[in-house]
């Protein structure tokens, strides 16, 4: 016979599994008798110092004007390899990702890959390898016994900086002093001398470098080199997404020596899954594309966001309320 202390605790474990679903259930978006979604839908986004934070504030800000019965809650993460997992768990409705993340979640044969969706191709993510202006370090082979930020575990930095780091002849976990953790963090590393150089994966400008600039000297090393061993490793996998790119000379007008860097870049996707109400995608969809003079304000690169650039967001098939949408404004 169960114990009568037991049964409670059962009872009460039971009760409070039922009180989650049922408050999941609830505050997923709904669509209206008028077709109108309406309700929550949730964003994970990233660290609060980086770029995905901003956007999805600002995607927020667009979307209470296009659709007032919409609320978007936004949730902080370590980046694009958590914010994957958060959509196909359910935990997150929409996100943002690296395409090459996506594509070495897809190689790994994670689960549910073949559920996600995109909704936009966004902006670049540009990479950044920064060092102290007096460092000795003039190329990514440099860093061998040195400590470097790598970016958290389950971002995307940490994912294309170790590749970085093996086409420069060097292992993550065995040359160098990896130093695993975010935007928010390293900079003052950086500044304080308690780190010789992090990598960075995000949209330009990047507020964190910008402020780093303006309390010490600093200087972004190119990563140009790396691109032919980059890209050749694995005969066209998530490496691939990689291409050259050169920072524009008013991406950081404070750090000397910036103009015409030579680096990599990387898309961005707006990512959910097939499950998605086709109108609640078309709906987000739009304030993506409504909103890009007003998000691109402060994010730069995504002024570069348009009807003809969205659509391509390999890895990934477009929604079909994204491509709903994209059909409504073309006809």
């Amino acid at each position: 016979m169960v114990p009568r202390s037991t049964r409670g605790r059962r009872l009460l474990v039971a009760a409070a599994v039922v009180f989650a679903v049922l408050v999941v259930v609830l505050a997923r978006p709904l669509v209206r008798d008028d077709g109108r979604p309406s309700g929550t839908v949730t964003m994970s986004t990233g660290v609060s110092s980086g770029v995905y934070a901003r956007y999805g504030q600002l995607l927020r800000a667009q979307l209470a004007e296009d659709a007032p019965e919409l609320d978007m809650r936004l949730m902080k993460s370590a980046g694009s390899v958590q914010n994957i997992e958060r959509v196909l768990s359910g935990e997150a409705d929409f996100t943002i990702a690296t395409a090459d993340s996506i594509a070495a979640y897809q190689e790994a044969g994670g689960e549910g890959a073949e559920r996600l969706r995109a909704c936009a191709r966004l902006y670049d993510d540009y990479m950044h390898l920064v060092v102290p202006a007096r460092s000795p370090v003039e190329r990514t082979s440099d860093l061998a016994g040195l400590r470097v930020g790598v970016g958290q575990d389950q971002s995307g930095v940490q994912l294309v900086t170790r590749e970085l780091l093996a086409a420069a002849g060097l292992d993550m976990e065995r040359d160098l002093t990896a130093v695993r953790l975010g935007i928010d963090s390293m900079p003052r590393m950086l500044e304080a001398g308690r780190l010789d150089a992090f990598f960075w994966s995000g949209g330009l400008p990047t507020s964190a470098i910008e402020r780093l600039a303006e309390f010490t000297e600093i200087r972004l090393v190119p990563l140009d080199d790396l691109l032919p061993e980059l890209t050749g490793r694995d005969g066209g996998g998530h490496t691939a997404y990689y291409r050259a790119a050169v920072m524009p000379p008013d991406a950081y007008p404070q750090i000397p020596g910036t103009q015409g860097i030579d680096t990599l870049a990387v898309a961005n996707l707006l990512v959910t899954t097939v499950e998605a109400d086709d109108r609640l995608t078309e709906e987000i969809t739009r304030s993506v594309i409504n909103g890009r003079d007003r998000i691109g304000g402060e994010v730069h690169a995504a002024q570069r966001v348009d009807l003809r650039t969205a659509i391509y967001t390999q890895p990934l098939d477009l929604h079909r309320g994204a491509r709903d949408y994209y059909r409504s404004v073309k006809s």
